[in-house]
């Protein structure tokens, strides 16, 4: 036998440890195990009451049960958003004690305790006109002011027990301003994990749903043009610098190329976030079984998670981890 002949690959040896051409049970040794519920965060909208909205919402009184059955499955964290029934100009209503978020993280510590509780600092849903920050008498973005607000949101949901917190309103300082206040407070184990957003239409739902649309019109002065993935980039390493321990991107399928390429330049773990329009757009309940189809979500996640993401923030978490197991 030549040496060509000895380095030739022998087909037929091939094809039979090809995943593609294999028995089952020799697919399921080679095959990588693929989503699991342990690579998926719930999301829950919580409100007073229970609400016909556009997007499904949870009351207090509905949380034990849901983060029960979400421990149970193996998810391993929550994202809460929350909205407040009072509302002010200055967002001050969100820093009391006895706030709806500030229950809500009760409910879920008190549920289960090892379940990571993530929340949303920001001001659309606790303000009169729905933008993410605060304003000055000129109606200008009041930069300085929501940093002030927003710093102080995440104290208040650290002391809560939330353990991670989420800067949202993407104004600059932001990040820097809870880290520092979580630092000072005593808080400097709780993590800090911003959302870095490209503008969309598929937040609209979430909008509709917690109270958060702009009055004003289409909020998009700090969030990213979805042309721009440098600046994408750029914003997620300058936030990083800034003190953020984690990342959210949104919206989850419009991120795959900017999750790529900031998996090569940060060890930071990354959070695509499944927004209520992908929710909506690649799921459906079918008629006869009352089931959801979340085919199309697996897929998403699965191909975000052989990205790069760390876990995927989903309203489809229960339905999909159900799935799964």
């Amino acid at each position: 036998m030549t040496v060509i002949e000895q380095r030739r690959p022998r087909t037929a040896n091939a094809r039979a440890t090809s995943p593609l051409r294999s028995r089952q049970a020799v697919r399921n040794l080679l095959e990588p195990q693929t989503l699991t519920p342990a690579d998926l965060s719930m999301v829950l909208l919580v409100t007073e009451e229970p609400a016909d909205r556009p997007m499904p919402t949870v009351t207090l009184a509905e949380i034990p049960a849901v983060i029960s059955e979400a421990a149970r499955l193996g998810i391993r964290s929550v994202k809460l958003f929350a909205e407040s029934s009072e509302r002010d100009a200055s967002g001050e209503i969100s820093l009391a004690g006895d706030s709806l978020m500030a229950r809500a993280i009760h409910a879920c510590k008190d549920t289960a305790p090892a379940l990571a509780v993530m929340t949303e600092t920001c001001l659309c849903s606790c303000t009169a006109d729905g933008v993410c920050y605060l304003t000055d008498r000129h109606g200008r973005p009041d930069v300085a002011a929501t940093v002030e607000v927003t710093s102080r949101q995440a104290v208040a949901h650290a002391e809560a027990g939330a353990d991670i917190v989420g800067p949202a309103s993407m104004v600059l300082g932001a990040v820097g301003g809870a880290r520092q206040a979580l630092d000072q407070s005593g808080h400097d184990g709780v993590s800090v994990m911003p959302h870095v957003i490209f503008w969309s239409c598929l937040y609209d739902r979430f909008r509709r749903t917690m109270g958060a649309t702009p009055k004003a019109g289409v909020n998009r002065e700090f969030q990213i043009n979805p042309g721009r993935a440098d600046q994408f980039v750029d914003t997620a390493l300058r936030m990083e610098a800034d003190g953020a321990d984690m990342l959210l991107l949104e919206p989850a399928q419009f991120t795959a190329d900017v999750l790529a390429t900031l998996r090569t330049q940060t060890r930071a773990p990354l959070f695509p976030f499944s927004v209520s329009g992908e929710y909506t757009s690649l799921s459906r309940v079918d008629s006869e079984t009352g089931q959801r189809d979340v085919r199309l979500l697996v897929e998403l996640f699965t191909m975000l998670k052989r990205a790069g993401a760390s876990a995927s923030v989903t309203y489809a978490a229960l339905d999909i981890a159900r799935q799964l197991t």
